[in-house]
């Protein structure tokens, strides 16, 4: 018997009238990515390069971009971000996974129940920190309106602070927003930069966000895809690194700044510096205190203990670009994959695959590679935002990436122009 469409109370009506609007997800890339510049790590990418060339994934987001005109009225930068490993056909459908904490400085609900049984139901949520409570709830809500709330009981929600160029303290996401992000979820080209949860983030000093990438293993190897999507929101900017060279050593400018009358209040402020005034190369707000979410997805058969392994890889990626797993970032993993859990026509037991451990190095390599190029993409895709207290964070130049890597010998030289006729 189909449910009762229920009725929204005028009272409701009004109040969601004033929620903020989801802005349209990205259809274009107006950024070249890491490929686009001829910046490898290794590897042979997908078709797609991003974590939904693993057959049956799908990505959604929901983007809140808004403020009012006035001086100091709250900007809203921020949004929620769905991965779904079986599609939402399939959604209540459990896959293998494991998660990994490289430092705990921040949040992914559902934890527990992934490691006690090796499960994972449902979504892997991803928002700003204030934002963890209604993502949580619209997934329970989305649940209920597909008779779904025992399998989608314990939603995984994990978040990174978006606090600088969003009105955190605003909580202006809403249960709707996240059910909107898993109704927006498909399979394809996956939008990146500021969108979703990445919409207010920032990466090594440089405006962050979404970024994916992703890995084919040679036919030797078993041919297994593997793909990487991550929040980008933690690092410090002396220490970036890109395929070995310190560029965080020589883009030293460029620094966070804002563009009012007033300084922004509060205490990651405090050294903040007027754009104007061009902030020089000291950082203007305190590094090493963000964090970064990494979900990996494979086709591999790997079980729980297996994607453990793959989870604690992750961080080897992170250190080649410049992290340090630092007291105040919170550095949250979570790898599954996507071979069937559930017994075929009812039987008391699942035949499942498991690949054997000595060929699980081609799927570390691929790990490190694509979570590299992922958080590359998450910096190169996103723009220059200003945000919440007139708060501006500068993208990071492609021209200048790539002049500090040719000089390097980690990318060709550039094309000498054709002599004039």
């Amino acid at each position: 018997m189909k449910p009762a469409r229920p009725v929204v109370p005028p009272g409701l009506l009004c109040l969601l009238l004033l929620l903020p609007l989801a802005a349209p997800a990205q259809t274009s890339r107006p950024r070249a990515r890491a490929s686009d510049l001829g910046i490898s790590f290794g590897g042979t990418p997908g078709a797609l390069n991003a974590i939904t060339d693993v057959k049956g994934v799908e990505v959604g987001h929901t983007t809140l971009h808004s403020g009012g005109a006035a001086p100091g009225a709250p900007q809203v930068r921020t949004g929620v971000t769905a991965v779904l490993p079986r599609g939402r056909d399939a959604v209540a459908q459990p896959v293998f996974a494991a998660t990994y904490a490289l430092n705990g400085s921040g949040e992914m609900t559902g934890t527990h129940w992934v490691k006690e049984s090796g499960l994972l139901s449902g979504p892997v949520m991803i928002t700003n920190t204030h934002a963890v409570g209604a993502v949580h709830e619209g997934v329970i809500a989305w649940a209920q309106q597909r008779n779904l709330t025992w399998e989608l009981g314990l939603p995984v929600v994990a978040e990174t602070w978006d606090g600088m160029l969003n009105d955190i303290d605003g909580f202006h996401v809403r249960p709707t927003h996240a059910m909107q992000a898993m109704d927006a979820a498909r399979p394809g080209p996956v939008p990146e930069g500021s969108v979703g949860g990445g919409t207010g983030m920032v990466c090594h000093g440089f405006k962050g966000g979404i970024g994916t990438s992703s890995r084919r293993l040679p036919a030797e190897q078993g041919g297994y895809t593997l793909g990487v999507l991550v929040q980008c929101n933690y690092g410090s900017r002396r220490l970036l690194s890109v395929a070995g060279v310190p560029v965080g050593e020589v883009i030293t400018d460029l620094r966070a700044c804002y563009t009012g009358a007033q300084p922004p209040k509060g205490p990651f402020f405090s050294q903040m510096k007027p754009c104007a005034a061009r902030a020089g190369v000291t950082p203007t707000h305190p590094e090493g205190m963000g964090s970064i979410i990494v979900v990996v997805a494979t086709d591999a058969p790997l079980l729980p203990h297996q994607l453990d392994r793959i989870a604690r890889r992750v961080p080897l990626a992170l250190g080649k670009m410049g992290a340090l797993g630092e007291d105040f970032s919170g550095d949250i993993f979570l790898a599954f994959s996507t071979q069937r859990t559930l017994p075929v026509d009812g039987a008391p037991a699942a035949s499942v695959a498991m690949l054997e451990n000595e060929r699980l190095n081609p799927l570390f390599e691929a790990t490190v590679q694509a979570t590299q190029e992922a958080i590359l993409n998450a910096m190169l895709v996103s723009d220059t935002m200003t945000g919440n207290q007139d708060a501006r964070v500068y993208g990071l130049p492609h021209d200048r990436l790539v002049q500090v890597l040719r000089k390097a010998g980690r990318l060709p030289p550039a094309p000498k122009p054709k002599p004039g006729k």
